[in-house]
């Protein structure tokens, strides 16, 4: 496929200039792009797409400005546009109309995405089947609206046996689950983090030449994943007014995930190592702060032109706001989501201030997607310092931080109740539940299931024995790196290793 058949995608921004042809007579009065796409519907922080020959589709767009799509979380938005462009694109190259779409189309499209080897960024069946759902959502939408037939077939899939039958998609490949997780232990962790973030060599010594942009904010967010087990998304979204109460008397502090930011949409507590807040605290004094300080002093937040002043703090996690027409109202936290969180500001001495924690270096709110390009910078690092396959993603933080409190579950659960028989302890399981629903309410999932097969899969052949001969005055990092050592998809420290 040539690379003039992509689509781009954009996103509708607020107070955005899309151009500066305003008093050209021979455009005047020409619709800018800006306002084509206020007049389709589309909202700030909105998708919405460009044809290769920068045409905007008012037909397709209209799909991503509709209340289906506006209901969506803005990852799935981004999933969304981001796979119907390159479906589109890909019609282009093979010149049919995206009305006039087959299942021919979609075989031929599955063939190049998975199989073809000219295709140079070839994806997994998954990948493949994923954006299939994207796709078969705008043609039902389009099937309902503009009369088009659907192209994506659908065949019932027996399952269970055969004893019951499932909706799938004909083109959908066959595969399994992907289950290619890695984990990091805290040797692992400690040595990526030094690293990748914070410029430091094998030795533990800053390196002279490095310009770290932000390394107290990446530091402070990474070690929030890797301390909470939240989802990148949950974590990104934070507010200034959320974070725990600081109590350097206790190991561990609570907070509470809103629901319009949690997976699933259930407000759910999560609990963060001390150290983890202390991180967090720091960089709002530090980097945050300054960030903050720069931004102002160029007026930048005077400029949102659909910013929410938040006035003060209400009972019951609600807070009242005020929009710039001077409109007052009530709002609960759990209601907030993460687009409306970075148009959240406050009034400070110095002037305005975004209440979103995570702010880029001009002090504007971080994107969410804008933290891959930290892992992404930080893997780069760590593999120019020689230490190859030592990596980490937001996900794998997340299935460490399960790792990590599965194992001390396993071994407090397993020692307080060492006195029972075999009979003994499986009634109290059944009564009580055992290490998987401890760790299953900290990730914050509904089924204990999600948590057993895909999350913990290296505690699946190891003895509960050795875990509790080695629980005696070891510290959990050592005790981790020696339980997992050669265990192929578990991340340790490979110079400590070395060195042991």
């Amino acid at each position: 496929m040539s690379g003039e058949a992509w689509w781009q995608v954009f996103w509708a921004e607020s107070g955005c200039w899309w151009g500066n042809f305003a008093a050209d007579p021979v455009v005047q009065g020409v619709p800018g792009l800006a306002e084509v796409v206020r007049r389709n519907g589309t909202r700030a922080g909105q998708p919405f797409l460009v044809r290769s020959d920068g045409v905007y589709p008012v037909t397709v767009n209209a799909f991503l400005a509709s209340a289906r799509m506006r209901g969506c979380a803005e990852g799935t938005r981004r999933k969304y546009a981001i796979q119907l462009s390159i479906w589109l694109g890909f019609l282009d190259a093979v010149g049919c109309c995206w009305s006039d779409a087959t299942a021919d189309q979609v075989g031929a499209f599955k063939f190049w995405r998975i199989n073809d080897e000219r295709n140079p960024c070839r994806v997994t069946g998954g990948t493949f089947r994923g954006g299939l759902v994207a796709i078969n959502a705008f043609y039902e939408w389009a099937e309902r609206r503009y009369g088009v037939m659907n192209p994506v077939e659908r065949v019932a899939v027996p399952v269970a046996g055969g004893r019951r039958q499932v909706d799938s998609y004909r083109a959908a490949p066959r595969v399994g689950r992907d289950r290619d997780v890695k984990w990091l232990d805290p040797g692992g962790f400690t040595r990526w983090r030094d690293v990748g973030l914070c410029g430091l060599d094998l030795s533990g010594r800053e390196l002279s030449w490095w310009r770290g942009r932000s390394p107290q904010r990446d530091c402070a967010f990474v070690g929030g994943l890797y301390g909470t087990g939240l989802r990148l998304t949950e974590w990104a979204s934070m507010l200034v007014l959320e974070l725990p109460f600081d109590a350097s008397d206790r190991a561990f502090v609570t907070g509470q995930l809103a629901a319009a930011c949690a997976k699933g949409g259930v407000r759910r507590k999560y609990w963060m190592p001390y150290p983890a807040l202390s991180a967090v605290l720091s960089y709002g004094e530090g980097e945050r702060a300054a960030a903050v300080r720069r931004a102002q002093a160029v007026g930048r937040y005077d400029g949102v032109a659909d910013r929410l002043v938040v006035r003060r703090q209400l009972g019951g996690r609600r807070i009242e706001v005020v929009d710039v027409l001077g409109r007052s109202s009530a709002v609960s936290l759990d209601a907030l989501s993460p687009q409306v969180r970075r148009r959240l500001f406050r009034e400070t001495a110095s002037g305005l201030e975004p209440v979103a924690l995570w702010l880029n270096t001009d002090g504007a709110p971080r994107v969410p997607h804008g933290w891959q390009h930290t892992f992404v910078g930080a893997n780069a690092r760590v593999a120019r310092a020689g230490l190859v396959g030592l990596t980490a993603t937001a996900h794998m933080l997340r299935h460490s931080f399960a790792l990590r409190w599965f194992s001390v579950g396993r071994l407090l659960y397993e020692k307080r109740f060492a006195h029972l028989d075999l009979e003994e302890m499986r009634d109290f399981r059944a009564q009580f539940g055992d290490t998987w629903f401890f760790v299953m309410t900290l990730l914050g999932h509904r089924s204990v299931a999600t948590t057993m097969n895909v999350y913990l899969e290296p505690f699946r052949d190891l003895d509960v024995e050795l875990l509790i001969a080695h629980a005696h005055g070891a510290a959990m990092s050592g005790l981790l790196a020696e339980m997992f050592a050669a265990h192929p998809l578990v991340r340790t420290d490979p110079v400590g290793a070395s060195q042991r």
